[in-house]
């Protein structure tokens, strides 16, 4: 049997992929991933931003973080990703499929397109991502992937028929993963947050003077806290919400 995996209050030689982590709950998560010593690398598909992103980062973490353009909606290009954190580091402990993002507007108006690119960056860039890292974390006997899904996974609205397909089959992917991969020491966490602060869907989720909302590094906190359990314990699904949204 594979040994079981650890969990290291500090992880000095770890190394994690965060996908979508030049801002957000990537960013944040990256943050939090290299204040406990990992090494970190991050994708995303805005030159610009990710540009940004490293500057930053490595300025407040030299030499523990690198990032690279990447469409997740390419296998190719999330094997290619993958590759080059193991060429470049020997290992891969944690894997945060984070990147994705949000088409809406009633079924019979949203575009063939605008539906493809939501299941193709929300569950085919985690599927993609979840594949070419298995192997790597099989040979070393451990690892944790975190699928950073959304209560939309379980609350259908008007208007997200793509984001809840998406999220949906992100959760069951998930699950039926961790399913495949946890007697190789392999543990997989859906974690589904509700409303969150960010950018997200071009800014729809900020609300200027609102404080009710949860933080990018709420949904951070549950990742580095999920590292600390236990081995024989594996918190699948994780749901967080606001402590106290506006009444209806």
């Amino acid at each position: 049997m594979s040994p079981a995996p650890s969990s290291p209050a500090s992880s000095p030689g770890r190394v994690a992929l965060v996908t979508g982590g030049s801002r957000g709950i990537g960013r944040a998560t990256a943050e939090s991933l290299l204040d406990r010593g990992f090494r970190v690398f991050f994708c995303g598909r805005s030159p610009d931003v990710l540009a940004a992103a490293q500057q930053e980062l490595s300025q407040r973490y030299p030499g523990k973080v690198a990032s690279r353009l990447c469409d997740v909606r390419s296998q190719t290009a999330v094997e290619e990703l993958v590759a080059w954190v193991e060429a470049e580091s020997g290992r891969l402990d944690v894997v945060v499929n984070n990147a994705g993002l949000g088409r809406f507007g009633p079924v019979d108006e949203l575009s063939g397109d605008d539906f493809r690119e939501v299941i193709e960056t929300n569950l085919l860039g985690a599927f993609y991502a979840i594949h070419a890292a298995a192997p790597i974390m099989k040979r070393q006997g451990e690892g944790w992937i975190f699928n950073i899904a959304s209560l939309a996974a379980k609350n259908p609205f008007a208007g997200g028929a793509a984001y809840n397909a998406s999220k949906f089959g992100l959760v069951g992917m998930s699950e039926a993963a961790m399913l495949d991969l946890r007697q190789f020491g392999i543990r997989i966490a859906a974690i589904c947050p509700g409303s969150v602060d960010t950018d997200f869907g071009g800014g729809m989720m900020r609300s200027p003077g609102a404080t009710w909302r949860l933080a990018p590094e709420d949904i951070a906190r549950v990742v580095t806290d999920l590292l600390d359990f236990p081995a024989r314990a594996l918190p699948s699904l994780i749901e967080i919400r606001p402590t106290r949204p506006p009444q209806k």
